[in-house]
């Protein structure tokens, strides 16, 4: 049991780390890009944002169910790294099908991995709104500072 917690702690770790690495890259790619973002018009470079954001946002995830994939795949859990994705991506996204299921000396790793998956939901989604409310918010600033407005 005590293995499980650790090395379920650890996965978490890992995936949360790597989701803030995700976003500062992100964030160090939208700043290098501020100048141009902040120009009219601001509609198509809101929707090119939001794109990039979500694809961002996207590739974490999968990056992060491959983690779990990997990690029970090199324990043994499953016999194939097909089942061991299967697996991950469904406990990752909570919809817990059910069909494929961890060995009972293992199943702790599956409910580590749904609270790991709501976590990183939960951040990734604080990340897209985070981007979008700065993005809005500057380009904002900059049509009131160019139209002489205070």
């Amino acid at each position: 049991m005590f293995l499980q917690i650790a090395l379920g702690t650890a996965v978490i770790l890992v995936t949360v780390a790597v989701g803030g690495a995700a976003y500062w890259a992100l964030e160090t790619l939208l700043a290098r890009h501020a100048a141009w973002l902040h120009r009219e018009p601001h509609g198509p470079r809101q929707m090119l944002v939001l794109c990039l954001s979500v694809i961002w946002t996207l590739a974490l995830m999968t990056v992060c169910v491959w983690l779990w994939a990997l990690v029970l795949r090199g324990l043994g859990v499953f016999a194939h790294l097909e089942e061991s994705v299967y697996f991950s991506l469904v406990a990752f996204t909570t919809l817990g099908f059910g069909d494929v299921l961890l060995p009972r000396a293992w199943r702790l790793l599956g409910g580590m991995a749904a609270a790991n998956g709501l976590l990183n939901f939960g951040l990734m989604t604080a990340m897209l709104v985070e981007v979008m409310r700065s993005l809005r918010t500057s380009q904002q600033e900059t049509r009131r500072r160019r139209s002489g407005q205070p």
